[in-house]
């Protein structure tokens, strides 16, 4: 998401020609557009993206279950790590 960010900065910065890198080759300015889609590309093709997800939901259903707990008054239990 960075990478996406840089990118539109510096695409701005060209459009309207502010400060050096109205300079650049345009190849330049989109040079982040392009690392943020290798990036996407190799996170979903390694399953980064997938896990990152599980790992979230993972993480809400125990602070759901701690929540709950706490509501009936008994400590939270927290498993692994």
């Amino acid at each position: 998401m960075y990478l996406l960010g840089l990118g539109i900065v510096l695409l701005l910065l060209k459009t309207f020609e502010i400060g050096p890198v109205a300079a650049w080759p345009w190849w330049w300015t989109l040079v982040p557009f392009a690392l943020a889609a290798a990036w996407w590309a190799w996170a979903d093709a390694t399953g980064y993206t997938r896990r990152r997800a599980m790992e979230k939901m993972e993480r809400r259903k125990q602070d759901r279950i701690d929540r709950q707990r706490a509501a009936m008054g008994q400590p939270p239990k927290r498993r692994g790590k």
